[in-house]
């Protein structure tokens, strides 16, 4: 960390390490919806409070930032899940054939 903030790299290792947290959550979103459909909701919002509650009890700035970024994305994900199987349904993504859909 005294690396980081010697050189003022600090700001841009948090917004790399932010653009790589997003960018897993995007195919952890299409998975997720594939197998488990919208009822795995609850684990993100589980993963969401721990990452809440991690960042607060963290006293590294660095490592507070990212757990924030890491629950708030989790968060975020509940509505993308909802809106996955939305995706879904207009056939912009394929089901899983061996789930009974809503629709």
């Amino acid at each position: 960390m005294d690396f980081l903030n010697e050189y003022h790299l600090a700001g841009l290792a948090i917004g790399i390490c932010t653009f790589l947290i997003i960018g897993v959550f995007h195919p952890v979103v299409v998975k997720a919806e594939y197998y488990w459909g919208t009822r795995c909701w609850w684990v993100f919002l589980l993963l969401g409070l721990g990452g809440v509650a991690a960042s607060v009890w963290v006293s590294s700035l660095f490592w507070s930032s990212l757990l924030g970024v890491f629950a708030f994305s989790s968060f975020w994900t509940i509505k993308e899940i909802f809106e996955q199987e939305e995706r879904v349904r207009k056939g912009w993504f394929p089901k899983n054939p061996r789930r009974k859909y809503k629709f």
